[in-house]
């Protein structure tokens, strides 16, 4: 079996020009990259799929091809088309409550201090940093299963 090797350029350029833009911030580009992702694996199932053959069903003397690969294709158009789909309103709903034509991930100043390697060191997380709960009476609680079956 020889593999064209265009196909396998053109896939390897899909996957490299997906990643770059699954990196990015912005929305539009995230989805665009998923997008190329996506159709860069349906080409690397087809391309590992192995001998192009007659149709499964035809038979005769001639290679039958697999039908399993082509099932994992169709099944893998869906999945991307459902994520894109997401993506797509998720887009839309970044862009209805900002009214900015910008789609740019902004950073959430809480989820920077939370990361920050200041207050995540096991050293200086202090009793302020932890909510403590609130005190409360024995009577207040409610008895589970096996506390009423002891009395």
């Amino acid at each position: 079996m020889t593999m064209p090797l265009v196909l396998v350029a053109v896939m390897v350029v899909m996957y490299v020009a997906g990643v770059y833009l699954l990196l990015d911030r912005s929305l539009t580009r995230i989805m665009l990259g998923f997008l190329l992702v996506g159709n860069a694996t349906n080409l690397l199932i087809f391309l590992m799929s192995g001998e192009f053959g007659a149709a499964p069903l035809a038979g005769g003397d001639e290679a039958i091809s697999d039908p399993l690969p082509q099932a994992f294709i169709l099944t893998a158009i869906v999945i991307t088309f459902g994520v894109s789909a997401f993506l797509l309103a998720l887009i839309y709903r970044s862009w209805r409550l900002a009214r900015v034509s910008d789609d740019h991930v902004e950073d959430d100043e809480d989820d920077l201090a939370i990361g920050s390697a200041e207050t995540l060191t096991a050293g200086q997380v202090t009793d302020e940093d932890l909510e403590v709960a609130p005190e409360y009476d024995e009577e207040d609680v409610l008895p589970t299963d096996a506390e009423e079956t002891r009395k």
